[in-house]
């Protein structure tokens, strides 16, 4: 088997948490508010932050035999840098206070997510920093775009407030290939184990920020808090 169909397999209880998250269905069923959008925004902000950071901090503790990893690693961060500071147009264009933002602290899922990457490259094996890649890029594929599609529609934002959201939904399908790709040419078993825990833990804890977003309770639940 391939390793990203091994990654893919051994990380799909993982995966639940984020796809079961309440707010997916919330924007479905038109139940999601401006408030939900800034809140998600503003995390997503402050590890997006960190991801060039992290790819150099990646790059810099990989071995010699991983050479043709850190050459990826440069080509990632060609394309990553400065989308942090998208997110903070987007949040402006939703009328957020972006210089608030910028100096603000994340939800404690977010702030634990980080600490854990960069511990985990620092302390561990470097490899797990593609535990982060394979959550936070699949997750993009499957999601960003359809929601995004879907809050805009619900919010009436402009389409300013999206960048974020559309720059890393279906128009990212290239750069998901390339991280398969890049995925099977792992073959270091040690390598392997820490990419797939890390993508587990980022699962969690990435999961647990998503479902802390605040969402509008259904008409049902409104009903019955009220009684």
């Amino acid at each position: 088997m391939a390793f990203f169909d091994r990654l893919q397999q051994e990380t799909a209880q993982a995966r639940a948490h984020v796809t079961d998250a309440p707010v997916i269905r919330a924007i479905q069923e038109g139940r999601f508010e401006l408030e939900g959008y800034t809140w998600f925004l503003t995390q997503a902000y402050h590890h997006v932050k960190h991801t060039v950071p992290l790819m150099m901090a990646c790059g810099g503790r990989l071995p010699e035999r991983l050479e043709f990893v850190r050459k990826a690693l440069v080509e990632y961060i060609d394309e990553e840098y400065g989308h942090h500071e998208w997110i903070l147009n987007d949040l402006e264009a939703c009328g957020a206070d972006k210089e608030a933002i910028r100096q603000g602290k994340p939800d404690t899922s977010i702030e634990l997510m980080v600490a854990y990457l960069y511990d985990r490259i620092n302390r561990g094996n470097p490899a797990a920093f593609f535990g982060m890649v394979q959550v936070l890029e699949g997750t993009s594929i499957e999601l960003a775009t359809p929601l995004g599609e879907q809050i805009q529609k619900q919010l009436g934002l402009p389409d300013q407030a999206f960048s974020y959201l559309y720059s890393h939904g279906a128009l990212d399908q290239e750069h998901f290939e390339f991280f398969r790709n890049l995925m099977n040419d792992m073959t270091d078993v040690d390598d392997q184990q820490a990419i797939i825990e890390s993508a587990q833990m980022v699962y969690q804890l990435y999961g647990d920020m998503l479902h802390s977003i605040p969402v509008q309770v259904s008409r049902k639940e409104a009903q019955h808090e009220a009684a």
